[in-house]
């Protein structure tokens, strides 16, 4: 399981260099970087979802797991969650001017989809259990290297925390993917790859400030895009 810890290491380095030297980076790079790193995602949600193979799957994914998230308030739940994780580490955190709350909240949250639930890194946990290829893996611990130091210099070392759901997650798919992998089909794969996309696409606005996208409620559409892209192919082929 490399691939996950060098994921989890990355994210821990960048917050904590991040949040050191926070005071020694202009207020500029501060602004203006979180902005690039959301374009990023927005390309790379682009690119994403441009393999799609049946679109229909993939709306209807997204329709029906939105729909639950927000049934169950996964948003609000994860918004809780960062409440007490930053009160706990507030020492460790910017003052309470440094930041407004609201958007304190919405970038975690944002940030927590980014690194723990982003299509990019579950196949490429699922890819390094079946091959044992670290390749995609590493590629993201570069990109979150850079985005946690960023996002650190002005949230604080809470960044780090990420690192745990992320290390997680990225563990069980990859010791689930003996069991999953041989269940896929390449069209599967490229619709998982494509909701995965929109969803990155949604965590790029919200990141930028364009339009604050209720994005841990869109998770649940990464659950079921596989199954509805198999029936699909199943009923319609």
């Amino acid at each position: 399981m490399i691939g996950p810890l060098i994921n989890g290491a990355a994210i821990v380095v960048g917050s904590v260099a991040g949040a050191f030297v926070g005071s020694k980076i202009s207020d500029n790079v501060k602004q203006n970087m979180p902005m690039v790193f959301g374009i990023a995602s927005m390309g790379l949600g682009v690119a994403m979802a441009s393999k799609v193979v049946a679109l229909a799957p993939v709306v209807l994914a997204l329709i029906v797991g939105s729909l639950f998230g927000e049934i169950v308030e996964l948003e609000n739940a994860i918004h809780k969650m960062s409440s007490k994780t930053k009160t706990m580490l507030s020492r460790l955190t910017p003052s309470d001017g440094a930041m407004a709350p609201d958007e304190f909240i919405g970038r975690f949250v944002a940030l927590l989809v980014l690194f723990s639930m982003s299509a990019t890194g579950i196949y490429g946990a699922m890819v390094e259990g079946m091959t044992g290829d670290t390749t995609l893996l590493i590629v993201k611990a570069i990109l979150d290297l850079f985005t946690a130091m960023i996002f650190a210099a002005t949230m604080g070392y809470i960044i780090a925390v990420l690192a745990i759901p992320q290390l997680v997650i990225q563990g069980l798919f990859f010791f689930a993917a003996v069991l999953i992998i041989p269940l896929t089909t390449p069209a599967m794969l490229a619709d998982f790859s494509a909701c995965g996309g929109c969803i990155m696409l949604a965590v790029g606005m919200r990141i930028c400030g364009i339009k604050q996208f209720p994005v841990a409620n869109m998770i649940p559409a990464l659950w079921i895009v596989m199954p509805i892209s198999w029936g699909w192919s199943v009923l319609f082929a």
